[in-house]
């Protein structure tokens, strides 16, 4: 059993996992960037389950890094609103299935999740746009129906996307490991 002093130190961020935070959040920023243009087609669903699977709680700093360095790159226009909340809906979602997942059951489960997030962005979107955008009911169904075409690519990339999380888990894992022996933090 931990005493007040152990879980305040277990849940704190240490300089280490920031520098790594900080590293997360910018591949995703990169990788986005890289990819515009392949219409929907990115590496961010993709990354933000990694990041969970990995960092559960905690991977809510390196999505929000991409976040603030997406808004400060393109602008803090109306379109940034939603990313406040459209990433950590999946975060989410990442965060409510079993964590001991076999690799197998993961290898099925994380890419389907991934493509649901991609099919459903549109949708996720749309109730922020309504608002901006004085829509009502008919004519966010209508924003809807327009973008499901590029939803449905969004679904096709996310679904490869997300076949590269159970690979991509065992060395972020690594590293989350080197960093909680340099922090004295238990694994």
């Amino acid at each position: 059993m931990m005493n007040n002093g152990e879980r305040k130190e277990k849940q704190s961020v240490h300089i280490f996992e920031m520098a790594v935070f900080a590293m997360l959040g910018s591949i995703m920023f990169v990788s986005k960037i890289l990819m515009e243009a392949l219409p929907n087609i990115h590496l961010l669903g993709m990354l933000t389950m990694l990041y969970t699977v990995v960092y559960r709680k905690k991977a809510l700093i390196p999505i929000y890094i991409y976040i603030l360095l997406n808004g400060i790159y393109a602008g803090f226009s109306l379109w940034w609103i939603p990313y406040l909340y459209l990433w950590a809906i999946l975060w989410g979602v990442t965060m409510l299935l079993p964590r001991n997942l076999s690799k197998k059951k993961a290898s099925i489960v994380y890419p389907v999740v991934c493509a649901l997030h991609g099919l459903a962005f549109g949708s996720l979107y749309a109730p922020a746009q309504a608002i901006m955008f004085n829509l009502d009911f008919r004519g966010m169904i209508t924003w809807i129906i327009a973008g499901l075409p590029y939803d449905a690519i969004h679904c096709a990339g996310n679904f490869v996307a997300g076949f590269l999380i159970v690979p991509l888990v065992e060395p972020l894992k690594k590293l989350k490991k080197y960093g909680s022996k340099i922090t004295g933090d238990r694994y």
